[in-house]
């Protein structure tokens, strides 16, 4: 019987910063793969929603918080996430690029 091979995690977090109703960066990557934490800090002075369809995930971020949320392994594509309350201007996209690109 074989031993199962656990995906890696991807090593640091990769922090988005909600602000004035939109996320910086808004375009951030991450190699396919692995597992990967997402750290989403709210600076806004209102309740956010971080929310992604492609990664299965939602989460609401009390004004000043911040929310870790742990996604994958990710197939290589581009993934949309975006805050469920302010969709027009807070959005972005997360890229798992095939390793050794």
């Amino acid at each position: 019987m074989g031993l199962a091979t656990l995906p890696a995690l991807a090593a640091d977090p990769i922090v988005l910063v909600l602000k004035g109703n939109r996320f910086a960066p808004n375009a951030v990557t991450a190699p396919a793969g692995t597992k990967v934490r997402l750290e989403v800090r709210n600076e806004d002075a209102t309740p956010a929603e971080f929310e992604s369809h492609d990664l299965r995930v939602e989460k609401i971020i009390a004004p000043g918080g911040r929310i870790t949320v742990l996604v994958g392994p990710l197939k290589p594509g581009t993934y949309k996430f975006f805050d469920d309350y302010h969709p027009d201007t807070a959005n972005g996209t997360l890229t798992a690029i095939p390793t050794g690109q």
